[in-house]
């Protein structure tokens, strides 16, 4: 019953020496890295409160499932426990689910769930929640499964990014996309020339991985924020700002609005 709690029962180990750093913690680098996921998201909620007030405060949703992720791995890389990888890997499920269920553009819904997002949602939620619990069974290849989940989400990015008239939105487009490539490159390598890279002394790509797909995760979240008020509340002008510079666009990149709506009754103030 408590083998799946143990150390070292998961039969995911990445290229990083075990417990080279600390004597109570698996892979370090893999662990610390994780810290950027408790970090950055309180951040992101607070530039994004007018966002969450006005149009979605489901936004805030996806901010604190990215904390869980962060929580999740970093017991995952510190025990390599069986029941870390499975909760590691949920969790990333359960961010691509509530964006899914958020910014699905509205016009390539079937006409069910075309003028009812909630019913869509549900519609989402039941898979999901079937794929929670199948997980158990074949935990190995999860990782796998959930990389391909990236693909359909890179491709409607693509999409709306074509359409866009800002040059400002297009080029937070192109790094996000270049980030992510270069995530999934380090996960690749780390996982496939362990070797190649343990010779060179640089055992650490997965713990890039975390840095870099953060990076793209939170990026591609503000700029489904942005097409979803763009299409479906185009009258509040949505914006995209950075801090804490707005003239300095390698900072946080967060969505605002010029004419704020309210949610409950439409009332402009």
């Amino acid at each position: 019953m408590w083998e799946p709690f143990e150390p070292g029962s998961s039969p995911v180990d990445w290229c990083e020496g075990n417990y080279k750093i600390s004597p109570s913690i698996a892979e370090f680098m893999n662990t610390f890295s994780n810290v950027v996921f408790l970090l950055l998201p309180p951040i992101l909620m607070h530039l994004f409160k007018d966002y969450g007030r006005f149009v979605n405060p489901a936004i805030h949703i996806i901010w604190f499932l990215l904390m869980i992720v962060g929580i999740s791995s970093a017991y995952f890389h510190a025990t390599l426990s069986l029941i870390g990888q499975l909760l590691d890997e949920l969790a990333i499920l359960w961010v691509y689910m509530t964006g899914l269920c958020i910014f699905f553009p509205r016009r390539y819904l079937p006409n069910i769930f075309r003028n009812n997002r909630k019913l869509f949602s549900m519609f989402i939620v039941l898979p999901t929640l079937i794929a929670t619990g199948l997980s158990v069974v074949h935990p190995a290849i999860n990782a796998f499964a959930l990389m391909c989940l990236a693909i359909p989400a890179f491709g409607f990015m693509i999409l709306e990014l074509k359409k866009t008239k800002s040059m400002r939105v297009y080029r937070l487009g192109v790094r996000c996309g270049a980030v992510w490539i270069l995530a999934v490159i380090c996960w690749l390598n780390d996982r496939l020339f362990c070797d190649t890279w343990m010779n060179l002394n640089f055992p650490y790509l997965h713990a890039l991985w975390h840095l870099l797909i953060f990076i793209a995760s939170y990026t591609a979240t503000v700029l489904f924020a942005y097409f979803s008020v763009k299409e479906e509340r185009p009258q509040q002008s949505p914006v995209l700002k950075y801090w804490p510079r707005n003239d300095f666009e390698l900072g946080i990149p967060y969505v605002t609005i010029k004419c704020y709506v309210r949610i409950d009754n439409n009332t402009n103030i």
